[in-house]
Protein backbone atom coordinates (compact mmCIF):
# COMPACT_ATOMS: atom_id res chain seq x y z
CA UNK A 1 0.00 0.00 0.00
CA UNK A 2 1.20 3.53 -0.72
CA UNK A 3 -0.12 6.95 0.12
CA UNK A 4 -2.71 7.68 -2.55
CA UNK A 5 -5.34 10.34 -2.91
CA UNK A 6 -8.45 9.56 -0.89
CA UNK A 7 -11.44 11.52 0.26
CA UNK A 8 -11.27 13.61 3.38
CA UNK A 9 -13.49 12.14 6.11
CA UNK A 10 -16.93 13.69 5.82
CA UNK A 11 -16.80 14.05 2.04
CA UNK A 12 -18.10 11.84 -0.76
CA UNK A 13 -16.35 8.51 -1.21
CA UNK A 14 -14.08 8.51 -4.29
CA UNK A 15 -15.55 6.96 -7.43
CA UNK A 16 -12.63 4.58 -7.97
CA UNK A 17 -12.89 1.30 -6.05
CA UNK A 18 -9.09 1.12 -6.04
CA UNK A 19 -7.69 3.70 -3.65
CA UNK A 20 -5.19 1.51 -1.77
CA UNK A 21 -4.81 -1.94 -0.27
CA UNK A 22 -5.12 -1.71 3.52
CA UNK A 23 -3.43 -4.76 5.02
CA UNK A 24 -2.24 -2.97 8.16
CA UNK A 25 -3.11 0.31 9.82
CA UNK A 26 -1.43 2.74 10.12
CA UNK A 27 0.85 2.16 7.14
CA UNK A 28 4.61 2.56 7.49
CA UNK A 29 4.47 5.83 5.56
CA UNK A 30 2.78 7.28 8.67
CA UNK A 31 5.68 6.16 10.88
CA UNK A 32 8.32 8.68 11.95
CA UNK A 33 11.64 8.52 13.82
CA UNK A 34 11.10 8.13 17.58
CA UNK A 35 13.31 10.76 19.27
CA UNK A 36 13.24 8.99 22.64
CA UNK A 37 13.99 5.53 21.18
CA UNK A 38 11.99 3.72 23.87
CA UNK A 39 13.39 0.52 25.33
CA UNK A 40 11.58 -2.63 24.23
CA UNK A 41 11.59 -3.84 27.82
CA UNK A 42 9.46 -0.83 28.75
CA UNK A 43 7.22 -1.05 25.68
CA UNK A 44 6.33 -4.68 26.36
CA UNK A 45 6.12 -4.50 30.17
CA UNK A 46 2.33 -4.30 30.34
CA UNK A 47 1.53 -6.25 27.17
CA UNK A 48 0.05 -9.77 27.24
CA UNK A 49 2.82 -12.12 26.13
CA UNK A 50 1.15 -15.52 26.29
CA UNK A 51 -0.08 -15.60 22.65
CA UNK A 52 2.32 -13.50 20.57
CA UNK A 53 2.78 -13.61 16.80
CA UNK A 54 6.31 -13.92 15.38
CA UNK A 55 7.28 -12.58 11.96
CA UNK A 56 10.74 -12.94 10.39
CA UNK A 57 11.42 -10.78 7.34
CA UNK A 58 13.87 -11.76 4.57
CA UNK A 59 14.43 -8.75 2.27
CA UNK A 60 15.80 -10.55 -0.80
CA UNK A 61 14.26 -11.65 -4.12
CA UNK A 62 15.73 -13.20 -7.26
CA UNK A 63 13.80 -10.62 -9.33
CA UNK A 64 11.62 -7.64 -8.51
CA UNK A 65 8.16 -7.81 -10.04
CA UNK A 66 6.96 -4.71 -11.85
CA UNK A 67 4.11 -4.10 -9.38
CA UNK A 68 6.11 -4.67 -6.19
CA UNK A 69 6.66 -1.92 -3.63
CA UNK A 70 7.68 -4.23 -0.81
CA UNK A 71 10.87 -3.72 1.14
CA UNK A 72 13.19 -6.04 -0.79
CA UNK A 73 16.32 -5.95 -2.92
CA UNK A 74 17.25 -7.98 -5.99
CA UNK A 75 19.92 -10.54 -5.24
CA UNK A 76 22.57 -10.42 -2.55
CA UNK A 77 26.33 -9.92 -2.91
CA UNK A 78 28.55 -12.66 -1.51
CA UNK A 79 28.27 -12.80 2.24
CA UNK A 80 25.23 -10.53 2.59
CA UNK A 81 22.72 -13.24 3.46
CA UNK A 82 25.10 -14.57 6.11
CA UNK A 83 25.59 -11.08 7.50
CA UNK A 84 21.83 -10.55 7.48
CA UNK A 85 21.19 -13.75 9.40
CA UNK A 86 23.94 -12.75 11.85
CA UNK A 87 22.12 -9.45 12.45
CA UNK A 88 18.78 -11.25 12.72
CA UNK A 89 20.34 -13.49 15.36
CA UNK A 90 21.60 -10.45 17.29
CA UNK A 91 18.21 -8.77 17.05
CA UNK A 92 16.39 -11.93 18.16
CA UNK A 93 18.65 -12.25 21.19
CA UNK A 94 18.09 -8.63 22.18
CA UNK A 95 14.33 -8.79 21.64
CA UNK A 96 13.95 -12.05 23.56
CA UNK A 97 15.93 -10.62 26.48
CA UNK A 98 13.69 -7.53 26.46
CA UNK A 99 10.54 -9.67 26.42
CA UNK A 100 11.74 -11.88 29.25
CA UNK A 101 12.83 -8.87 31.29
CA UNK A 102 9.43 -7.27 30.84
CA UNK A 103 7.75 -10.58 31.74
CA UNK A 104 9.90 -10.86 34.87
CA UNK A 105 8.88 -7.36 35.89
CA UNK A 106 5.20 -8.08 35.31
CA UNK A 107 5.17 -11.52 36.94
CA UNK A 108 7.59 -11.01 39.80
CA UNK A 109 8.41 -14.71 39.41
CA UNK A 110 12.02 -14.62 38.27
CA UNK A 111 11.15 -15.30 34.68
CA UNK A 112 8.52 -17.98 35.27
CA UNK A 113 5.26 -16.74 33.80
CA UNK A 114 1.84 -17.83 34.90
CA UNK A 115 1.10 -19.50 31.55
CA UNK A 116 3.09 -22.21 29.82
CA UNK A 117 2.44 -24.30 26.77
CA UNK A 118 4.05 -24.63 23.37
CA UNK A 119 6.67 -21.99 22.73
CA UNK A 120 6.56 -20.70 26.31
CA UNK A 121 9.68 -19.57 28.13
CA UNK A 122 9.96 -16.89 30.76
CA UNK A 123 6.24 -16.14 30.54
CA UNK A 124 6.52 -15.55 26.77
CA UNK A 125 4.65 -17.77 24.31
CA UNK A 126 4.25 -17.59 20.54
CA UNK A 127 0.93 -18.74 19.08
CA UNK A 128 1.69 -18.16 15.36
CA UNK A 129 4.76 -17.63 13.19
CA UNK A 130 5.42 -16.48 9.64
CA UNK A 131 8.40 -15.93 7.34
CA UNK A 132 7.87 -13.24 4.72
CA UNK A 133 9.69 -10.77 2.58
CA UNK A 134 10.91 -10.41 0.02
CA UNK A 135 11.18 -14.11 -0.60
CA UNK A 136 12.26 -16.22 2.39
CA UNK A 137 13.07 -19.11 0.04
CA UNK A 138 15.70 -16.90 -1.60
CA UNK A 139 17.80 -18.30 1.24
CA UNK A 140 19.49 -21.65 0.68
CA UNK A 141 18.28 -24.75 2.49
CA UNK A 142 21.08 -24.36 5.03
CA UNK A 143 20.20 -20.71 5.55
CA UNK A 144 16.52 -21.58 5.99
CA UNK A 145 17.59 -24.06 8.66
CA UNK A 146 19.38 -21.24 10.42
CA UNK A 147 16.34 -18.98 10.05
CA UNK A 148 14.22 -21.64 11.78
CA UNK A 149 16.89 -22.03 14.47
CA UNK A 150 16.73 -18.29 15.18
CA UNK A 151 12.94 -18.50 15.56
CA UNK A 152 13.18 -21.55 17.82
CA UNK A 153 16.41 -21.28 19.79
CA UNK A 154 16.70 -17.50 20.07
CA UNK A 155 13.03 -16.50 20.23
CA UNK A 156 11.64 -19.66 21.84
CA UNK A 157 8.93 -20.32 19.26
CA UNK A 158 8.02 -24.00 18.87
CA UNK A 159 7.54 -24.03 15.11
CA UNK A 160 6.19 -27.57 15.04
CA UNK A 161 3.42 -26.71 17.51
CA UNK A 162 2.07 -23.47 16.01
CA UNK A 163 0.83 -22.42 12.55
CA UNK A 164 3.85 -21.42 10.44
CA UNK A 165 3.27 -19.62 7.13
CA UNK A 166 6.07 -19.12 4.58
CA UNK A 167 6.10 -17.12 1.35
CA UNK A 168 7.87 -18.48 -1.73
CA UNK A 169 8.30 -17.94 -5.45
CA UNK A 170 8.21 -20.66 -8.12
CA UNK A 171 11.91 -20.29 -8.90
CA UNK A 172 12.98 -20.69 -5.27
CA UNK A 173 10.51 -23.40 -4.21
CA UNK A 174 13.15 -26.11 -4.65
CA UNK A 175 12.87 -29.58 -3.16
CA UNK A 176 15.68 -29.08 -0.64
CA UNK A 177 14.26 -25.81 0.66
CA UNK A 178 10.73 -27.21 0.90
CA UNK A 179 12.06 -30.26 2.75
CA UNK A 180 13.58 -28.01 5.40
CA UNK A 181 10.35 -26.05 5.83
CA UNK A 182 8.18 -29.14 5.98
CA UNK A 183 10.45 -30.81 8.52
CA UNK A 184 10.51 -27.68 10.69
CA UNK A 185 6.73 -27.49 10.84
CA UNK A 186 5.53 -25.21 8.03
CA UNK A 187 1.75 -25.48 7.84
CA UNK A 188 1.18 -23.04 4.98
CA UNK A 189 3.18 -22.24 1.85
CA UNK A 190 2.13 -19.19 -0.17
CA UNK A 191 3.35 -19.25 -3.78
CA UNK A 192 3.34 -16.01 -5.77
CA UNK A 193 2.25 -17.18 -9.23
CA UNK A 194 0.26 -14.09 -10.37
CA UNK A 195 -0.61 -15.56 -13.79
CA UNK A 196 -0.40 -18.91 -15.58
CA UNK A 197 -0.27 -17.06 -18.91
CA UNK A 198 3.34 -16.39 -19.83
CA UNK A 199 2.59 -13.19 -21.76
CA UNK A 200 0.71 -11.77 -18.77
CA UNK A 201 3.57 -12.64 -16.44
CA UNK A 202 5.92 -10.74 -18.74
CA UNK A 203 3.52 -7.78 -18.84
CA UNK A 204 3.64 -7.67 -15.03
CA UNK A 205 7.47 -7.77 -15.22
CA UNK A 206 7.52 -11.22 -13.64
CA UNK A 207 9.59 -13.33 -16.03
CA UNK A 208 8.56 -16.96 -15.59
CA UNK A 209 7.31 -19.90 -17.66
CA UNK A 210 4.16 -21.78 -16.85
CA UNK A 211 6.07 -25.06 -17.01
CA UNK A 212 8.34 -23.87 -14.20
CA UNK A 213 5.33 -22.76 -12.15
CA UNK A 214 3.67 -26.15 -12.55
CA UNK A 215 6.88 -27.90 -11.53
CA UNK A 216 7.12 -25.76 -8.42
CA UNK A 217 3.52 -26.54 -7.47
CA UNK A 218 4.24 -30.25 -7.87
CA UNK A 219 7.20 -29.92 -5.49
CA UNK A 220 5.06 -28.11 -2.92
CA UNK A 221 2.45 -30.86 -3.02
CA UNK A 222 5.18 -33.51 -2.74
CA UNK A 223 6.49 -31.76 0.37
CA UNK A 224 3.06 -32.25 1.98
CA UNK A 225 2.76 -28.80 3.51
CA UNK A 226 -0.88 -28.86 4.73
CA UNK A 227 -2.01 -25.58 3.17
CA UNK A 228 -1.03 -24.36 -0.27
CA UNK A 229 -1.94 -20.77 -1.13
CA UNK A 230 -1.66 -19.46 -4.69
CA UNK A 231 -1.54 -15.71 -5.36
CA UNK A 232 -3.05 -14.47 -8.63
CA UNK A 233 -3.36 -10.93 -10.02
CA UNK A 234 -6.08 -9.40 -12.19
CA UNK A 235 -5.96 -6.18 -14.17
CA UNK A 236 -2.75 -6.96 -16.10
CA UNK A 237 -2.40 -5.35 -19.52
CA UNK A 238 -3.92 -7.61 -22.15
CA UNK A 239 -5.76 -9.79 -19.64
CA UNK A 240 -9.29 -10.81 -20.62
CA UNK A 241 -12.10 -12.67 -18.93
CA UNK A 242 -11.00 -15.79 -20.81
CA UNK A 243 -7.32 -15.59 -19.84
CA UNK A 244 -8.27 -14.79 -16.24
CA UNK A 245 -10.48 -17.88 -16.10
CA UNK A 246 -7.64 -19.85 -17.68
CA UNK A 247 -5.33 -18.87 -14.79
CA UNK A 248 -8.03 -19.60 -12.22
CA UNK A 249 -8.65 -23.06 -13.66
CA UNK A 250 -4.93 -23.79 -13.83
CA UNK A 251 -4.69 -22.92 -10.14
CA UNK A 252 -7.79 -24.91 -9.24
CA UNK A 253 -6.27 -28.00 -10.85
CA UNK A 254 -3.90 -28.13 -7.84
CA UNK A 255 -6.83 -27.87 -5.39
CA UNK A 256 -5.12 -25.18 -3.31
CA UNK A 257 -6.50 -24.78 0.17
CA UNK A 258 -6.36 -21.00 -0.31
CA UNK A 259 -6.33 -18.55 -3.19
CA UNK A 260 -5.60 -14.84 -2.98
CA UNK A 261 -6.88 -12.69 -5.85
CA UNK A 262 -5.12 -9.33 -5.97
CA UNK A 263 -6.03 -6.35 -8.15
CA UNK A 264 -3.01 -4.95 -9.91
CA UNK A 265 -1.78 -1.67 -8.48
CA UNK A 266 0.84 0.50 -10.14
CA UNK A 267 2.69 2.26 -7.37
CA UNK A 268 5.35 4.99 -7.37
CA UNK A 269 8.98 3.87 -7.74
CA UNK A 270 8.02 0.43 -9.07
CA UNK A 271 8.76 -1.13 -12.46
CA UNK A 272 5.22 -0.52 -13.76
CA UNK A 273 5.10 3.07 -12.57
CA UNK A 274 3.45 4.47 -15.70
CA UNK A 275 -0.24 5.06 -14.87
CA UNK A 276 0.24 8.09 -12.66
CA UNK A 277 -1.33 10.60 -15.00
CA UNK A 278 -4.69 10.51 -13.26
CA UNK A 279 -7.83 8.40 -12.87
CA UNK A 280 -8.33 5.53 -15.30
CA UNK A 281 -12.03 4.57 -15.31
CA UNK A 282 -11.53 1.92 -17.98
CA UNK A 283 -8.87 0.15 -15.91
CA UNK A 284 -11.08 0.41 -12.81
CA UNK A 285 -13.93 -1.19 -14.76
CA UNK A 286 -11.65 -3.97 -16.02
CA UNK A 287 -10.39 -4.80 -12.54
CA UNK A 288 -13.86 -4.72 -11.00
CA UNK A 289 -15.25 -6.97 -13.74
CA UNK A 290 -12.40 -9.47 -13.39
CA UNK A 291 -12.78 -9.45 -9.62
CA UNK A 292 -16.43 -10.46 -9.95
CA UNK A 293 -15.59 -13.13 -12.53
CA UNK A 294 -12.94 -14.58 -10.21
CA UNK A 295 -15.08 -14.37 -7.10
CA UNK A 296 -18.04 -16.10 -8.71
CA UNK A 297 -15.82 -18.78 -10.24
CA UNK A 298 -14.23 -19.68 -6.91
CA UNK A 299 -17.54 -19.65 -5.04
CA UNK A 300 -18.92 -22.05 -7.65
CA UNK A 301 -15.94 -24.35 -7.07
CA UNK A 302 -16.48 -24.76 -3.33
CA UNK A 303 -14.43 -21.90 -1.93
CA UNK A 304 -15.65 -19.50 0.74
CA UNK A 305 -14.80 -15.82 0.61
CA UNK A 306 -12.86 -14.57 3.64
CA UNK A 307 -12.18 -11.05 2.38
CA UNK A 308 -11.99 -9.17 -0.90
CA UNK A 309 -8.74 -11.00 -1.66
CA UNK A 310 -8.82 -14.27 0.26
CA UNK A 311 -10.73 -17.42 -0.68
CA UNK A 312 -10.48 -20.67 1.26
CA UNK A 313 -11.50 -24.15 0.20
CA UNK A 314 -14.44 -25.22 2.36
CA UNK A 315 -12.61 -28.28 3.69
CA UNK A 316 -9.24 -26.57 4.25
CA UNK A 317 -7.67 -26.97 7.70
CA UNK A 318 -7.84 -23.86 9.88
CA UNK A 319 -4.63 -21.92 10.38
CA UNK A 320 -5.18 -20.34 13.77
CA UNK A 321 -7.30 -17.63 15.32
CA UNK A 322 -5.94 -14.76 13.23
CA UNK A 323 -5.09 -16.54 9.98
CA UNK A 324 -2.24 -14.01 9.65
CA UNK A 325 -4.51 -10.99 10.03
CA UNK A 326 -2.86 -7.80 11.22
CA UNK A 327 -5.55 -6.23 13.39
CA UNK A 328 -4.30 -7.65 16.68
CA UNK A 329 -1.51 -6.42 18.90
CA UNK A 330 1.24 -8.66 20.20
CA UNK A 331 3.23 -8.89 16.96
CA UNK A 332 7.01 -9.33 17.18
CA UNK A 333 8.73 -8.55 13.90
CA UNK A 334 12.40 -9.36 13.27
CA UNK A 335 14.37 -8.07 10.30
CA UNK A 336 14.79 -4.62 8.82
CA UNK A 337 11.47 -4.75 6.94
CA UNK A 338 9.34 -6.14 9.77
CA UNK A 339 7.02 -4.21 12.01
CA UNK A 340 5.99 -4.90 15.62
CA UNK A 341 2.76 -3.99 17.40
CA UNK A 342 2.06 -3.12 20.99
CA UNK A 343 -1.17 -1.51 22.14
CA UNK A 344 0.54 1.85 22.45
CA UNK A 345 3.13 1.84 19.67
CA UNK A 346 3.65 0.32 16.23
CA UNK A 347 7.33 0.31 15.32
CA UNK A 348 9.81 -0.85 12.70
CA UNK A 349 12.94 0.36 10.92
CA UNK A 350 13.01 2.97 8.18
CA UNK A 351 10.93 2.28 5.07
CA UNK A 352 11.79 2.71 1.40
CA UNK A 353 10.81 1.43 -2.04
CA UNK A 354 13.71 2.66 -4.19
CA UNK A 355 16.54 0.16 -4.66
CA UNK A 356 19.34 2.49 -3.57
CA UNK A 357 17.57 3.42 -0.33
CA UNK A 358 16.67 -0.19 0.46
CA UNK A 359 20.26 -1.31 0.01
CA UNK A 360 21.39 1.42 2.40
CA UNK A 361 18.87 0.38 5.07
CA UNK A 362 19.89 -3.29 4.78
CA UNK A 363 23.58 -2.37 4.98
CA UNK A 364 22.88 -0.31 8.09
CA UNK A 365 20.90 -3.16 9.65
CA UNK A 366 23.62 -5.78 9.21
CA UNK A 367 26.26 -3.48 10.75
CA UNK A 368 24.36 -2.85 14.00
CA UNK A 369 25.53 -4.10 17.38
CA UNK A 370 23.12 -6.10 19.53
CA UNK A 371 22.43 -3.15 21.86
CA UNK A 372 20.87 -1.21 18.97
CA UNK A 373 18.08 -3.77 18.72
CA UNK A 374 16.88 -3.29 22.28
CA UNK A 375 15.11 -0.04 21.41
CA UNK A 376 12.41 1.03 18.98
CA UNK A 377 13.53 3.38 16.24
CA UNK A 378 10.69 4.32 13.85
CA UNK A 379 7.03 4.09 14.62
CA UNK A 380 3.70 5.65 15.40
CA UNK A 381 2.00 6.06 18.76
CA UNK A 382 -1.48 4.58 18.88
CA UNK A 383 -4.15 6.82 20.38
CA UNK A 384 -7.51 5.48 21.54
CA UNK A 385 -9.09 6.78 18.33
CA UNK A 386 -6.47 5.06 16.15
CA UNK A 387 -6.99 1.79 18.03
CA UNK A 388 -10.74 1.99 17.36
CA UNK A 389 -10.17 2.77 13.70
CA UNK A 390 -7.74 -0.10 13.30
CA UNK A 391 -10.09 -2.58 14.89
CA UNK A 392 -13.10 -1.41 12.86
CA UNK A 393 -11.22 -1.11 9.60
CA UNK A 394 -9.57 -4.51 9.59
CA UNK A 395 -12.54 -6.36 11.07
CA UNK A 396 -15.02 -4.79 8.66
CA UNK A 397 -12.87 -5.75 5.67
CA UNK A 398 -13.23 -9.43 6.58
CA UNK A 399 -16.27 -11.22 5.19
CA UNK A 400 -17.53 -12.21 8.64
CA UNK A 401 -17.49 -8.54 9.63
CA UNK A 402 -17.27 -6.86 13.02
CA UNK A 403 -18.64 -8.32 16.24
CA UNK A 404 -20.46 -5.28 17.62
CA UNK A 405 -20.63 -6.67 21.16
CA UNK A 406 -16.90 -7.30 21.18
CA UNK A 407 -16.28 -3.77 19.89
CA UNK A 408 -18.50 -2.34 22.63
CA UNK A 409 -16.71 -4.38 25.30
CA UNK A 410 -13.33 -3.15 24.08
CA UNK A 411 -14.12 0.50 23.47
CA UNK A 412 -17.09 1.33 25.68
CA UNK A 413 -19.53 2.26 22.91
CA UNK A 414 -20.85 0.89 19.64
CA UNK A 415 -19.14 1.41 16.26
CA UNK A 416 -21.91 3.78 15.14
CA UNK A 417 -21.20 6.00 18.16
CA UNK A 418 -17.62 6.49 16.96
CA UNK A 419 -18.01 6.20 13.18
CA UNK A 420 -21.62 7.05 12.42
CA UNK A 421 -21.01 9.36 9.42
CA UNK A 422 -18.65 6.93 7.72
CA UNK A 423 -20.97 3.98 8.26
CA UNK A 424 -23.92 6.01 7.00
CA UNK A 425 -22.04 6.73 3.77
CA UNK A 426 -21.23 3.06 3.32
CA UNK A 427 -24.88 2.14 3.92
CA UNK A 428 -26.05 4.73 1.39
CA UNK A 429 -23.85 3.08 -1.23
CA UNK A 430 -25.29 -0.36 -0.45
CA UNK A 431 -22.04 -1.55 1.06
CA UNK A 432 -23.35 -2.49 4.51
CA UNK A 433 -25.56 -5.52 5.05
CA UNK A 434 -28.93 -4.92 6.69
CA UNK A 435 -29.25 -7.78 9.17
CA UNK A 436 -32.03 -6.09 11.09
CA UNK A 437 -32.06 -4.02 14.28
CA UNK A 438 -29.90 -5.34 17.09
CA UNK A 439 -27.79 -7.53 14.79
CA UNK A 440 -24.59 -8.60 16.58
CA UNK A 441 -22.46 -8.18 13.46
CA UNK A 442 -21.59 -5.31 11.16
CA UNK A 443 -20.89 -6.79 7.73
CA UNK A 444 -20.16 -5.63 4.22
CA UNK A 445 -22.44 -6.73 1.39
CA UNK A 446 -20.84 -8.57 -1.55
CA UNK A 447 -20.63 -5.21 -3.31
CA UNK A 448 -19.11 -3.69 -0.19
CA UNK A 449 -16.39 -6.34 -0.18
CA UNK A 450 -15.74 -5.53 -3.84
CA UNK A 451 -15.06 -1.93 -2.77
CA UNK A 452 -12.83 -2.76 0.20
CA UNK A 453 -9.98 -0.71 -1.26
CA UNK A 454 -12.18 2.40 -1.14
CA UNK A 455 -13.74 1.64 2.25
CA UNK A 456 -10.42 1.09 4.01
CA UNK A 457 -8.81 4.44 3.20
CA UNK A 458 -12.06 6.26 4.03
CA UNK A 459 -11.57 5.16 7.64
CA UNK A 460 -8.07 6.61 7.99
CA UNK A 461 -7.82 9.32 10.62
CA UNK A 462 -7.00 12.88 9.49
CA UNK A 463 -3.66 12.63 11.35
CA UNK A 464 -2.63 9.42 9.61
CA UNK A 465 -3.83 10.76 6.29
CA UNK A 466 -1.69 13.88 6.75
CA UNK A 467 1.36 11.88 7.81
CA UNK A 468 1.08 9.61 4.78
CA UNK A 469 0.68 12.60 2.45
CA UNK A 470 3.76 14.24 3.96
CA UNK A 471 5.91 11.13 3.63
CA UNK A 472 8.83 11.69 1.27
CA UNK A 473 9.05 8.72 -1.07
CA UNK A 474 12.45 7.15 -1.31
Amino acid sequence: MTATATATPGTAIPASPYQSYVYAYPHKTAYRPLPDRPALRTLWADEPKDALSLYLHVPFCEVRCGFCNLFTRIGAPDGLTTAYLDALDRQATAVREALESSADSADGQDGVGSKGGAGARGGVRFATAAFGGGTPTFLTAAELTRLCDIAEHRMGADLRSVPLSVEASPATATADRLAVLAERGATRLSLGVQSFVDSEARAAVRPQRRADVEAALARVREARVPVLNIDLIYGIDGQTDATWLHSLDAALAWRPEELYLYPLYVRPLTGLDRRRGGPDPAWDAQRLRLYRVGRDHLLAHGYTQQSMRMFRRADAPPQGADDYACQTDGMIGLGCGARSYTAGLHYSFDYAVGMHEIRGIIDDYVSRPAADFARAEHGRRMTADEARRRHLLQSLLQAEGLDADDYRARFGAGPADHFGPELDRFAERGWLADDGPGSPRLRLTPEGLAHSDAIGPELFSPAVRAAMAAYERK
